[in-house]
């Protein structure tokens, strides 16, 4: 769904453009925002792309990688190019608040706000919004807009290729989510014929983990592993006197609740981590098991129907103890 179309006269002459995406981001986080960084820079703008957190190691070999401005390490020139922007681009989020840091930052500054996302209930603040939650990525809307809604499928190039490849396969767990539509496919078509080479992008993301990754993985296989077979339902929950143990960063986490979800008979996975501040917590589900809702009913979140998180200011036992405790209410989704 496009809103706001009227305002695409903006991109016809050179603007002053900063990209943005949520807190900590992910492959089709990062992936979205370079790939229009790429597109916009090739257009002739003066394009920035500003993060209010680091991102995981996995993704540190992307192209653009030296050009990220992340604002807690440099608040004073991401504040002046605010100020100055034309145009903010909000990447793979539906409310502001999901920019942490960023969130007064971006409401106040006076250039248009351009958001292009997949999650449901999207926040009413964008001038223009390009919006749908049956994508599988946001990445998926960036090439869309690229080459349908702005008619230039042609400047897709090897490096805007290579980012919204890498998007949209982390976020389609590398195309085996029911959201891997036959659309998906043309377009990953379209983006190897581009020059995206798939296979050195996988081996960035999923072949190169630290030893230190690794060990934790097999840490948190023993020891943070619980199943609950009546509900087939399993969880991690990992304390912060573990996330200490080994000294784990940014990333380290990702796709660990997905080891859950493939034991034999799972249908609904949950990841429990004390970040000291909040609980964090991910759920990924297989058929009709509404993560999304048991998010936001719950624990303050949101997200799609089988992959969703929220979060909660209790302790790590109690949020534990309360998911646990929900799960007869969804027993005909579970059993």
């Amino acid at each position: 769904m496009l809103k706001g179309e009227e305002n695409l006269q903006l991109l016809a002459k050179p603007k002053k453009i900063i990209v943005t995406t949520h807190h900590k981001p992910d492959g089709d986080a990062l992936g979205s925002s370079l790939g229009l960084y790429y597109w916009l820079k090739k257009k002739g703008h003066e394009v920035q792309v500003v993060l209010s957190s680091d991102f995981p190691d996995f993704l540190d070999w992307m192209p653009g990688r030296d050009s990220l401005i992340i604002y807690p390490e440099q608040p004073t020139q991401a504040q002046q190019l605010f100020d100055e922007a034309d145009i903010i681009f909000c990447l793979d989020y539906s409310a502001l608040s999901r920019t942490n840091l960023l969130e007064s930052v971006i409401r106040e500054a006076p250039g248009q706000k351009w958001m292009i996302d997949h999650h449901l209930d999207p926040e009413d603040f964008a001038s223009l919004s390009y919006w749908d939650s049956n994508a599988a990525a946001t990445a998926q809307l960036i090439y869309s807009f690229i080459a349908d809604v702005c008619q230039d499928k042609e400047a897709v190039d090897e490096l805007i290729a290579t980012c919204l490849y890498t998007g949209i396969m982390t976020d389609t767990g590398s195309f085996r989510f029911r959201s891997t539509t036959a659309a998906v496919h043309r377009i990953i078509a379209n983006l190897l014929d581009a020059g995206a080479k798939n296979w050195e992008i996988h081996e960035h993301i999923y072949n190169s983990s630290t030893e230190n990754r690794l060990r934790f993985l097999g840490y948190c296989l023993m020891n943070c592993l619980e199943v609950i077979p009546e509900y087939h339902t399993a969880i991690f929950s990992l304390s912060k006197e573990d996330l200490a143990k080994f000294k784990v960063s940014t990333g380290d986490t990702e796709g660990l609740v997905n080891y859950a979800l493939s034991i034999k008979g799972i249908r609904l996975a949950g990841l429990f981590v004390d970040r000291t501040e909040l609980i964090k917590l991910s759920l990924r589900s297989i058929g009709d098991i509404p993560c999304n809702e048991i998010c936001k009913t719950h624990f303050n979140g949101g997200g799609h129907l089988n992959a969703a998180g929220g979060n909660s200011n209790e302790d790590l036992a109690t949020v534990v103890n309360r998911f646990k405790s929900i799960l007869p209410d969804y027993k005909q989704y579970l059993t």
